[in-house]
């Protein structure tokens, strides 16, 4: 069983990834820290020294590796399911999550967190953002929505209780 949360900036993948693998007792993985693990660098310095190309790819061959685990539970990166390839070889490795936060939500998490996120330079250009990747996100095989104020280890029992057999 692997699960892969997928997800805007700032949705709460990695913790509510962390929780749901702690949950289902799964190995957790955040494929933005492989990538980091990867070049050395935090991802906004891969951004701009190496540009976006070579992020997705090795973004993409990061995620292809997790196939040695038997259960997984990956946070990946905001624009990991944007990518057709990626959402297919998700689909063959396991099960998606998509972590549906309103745009208000995101945009009130931000506000210290703008500089370390490439994409998200101006609150408009991150709203055109997440407009077009939403209907990428929509693609996953499950989708939850995180009640205000719900902790994170109730959305993972949530997502855990969605999965039923699949676990």
């Amino acid at each position: 069983m692997r699960i892969f949360i997928v997800g805007f900036m700032a949705a709460g993948k990695t913790t509510i990834g962390r929780e749901l693998a702690t949950f289902l007792d799964a190995s957790f993985v955040d494929l933005d820290e492989r990538v980091e693990a990867a070049f050395g660098l935090p991802v906004a310095e891969v951004f701009e020294t190496r540009g976006e190309t070579t992020f997705r790819a090795e973004e993409a061959r990061q995620l292809a590796q997790c196939g040695r685990f038997a259960r997984l539970v990956m946070a990946t990166g905001g624009g990991t399911f944007c990518s057709l390839p990626n959402r297919r070889m998700i689909g063959r490795l396991g099960l998606s999550v998509f972590v549906d936060v309103p745009w208000e939500t995101i945009l009130s998490r931000l506000p210290g967190k703008r500089g370390n996120r490439p994409l998200f330079r101006a609150p408009e250009q991150a709203l055109a953002l997440y407009s077009a990747r939403l209907p990428h996100y929509h693609q996953a095989d499950m989708t939850v929505r995180p009640l205000p104020d719900e902790s994170p280890a109730s959305i993972a029992r949530r997502i855990a209780a969605g999965l039923g057999g699949a676990t």
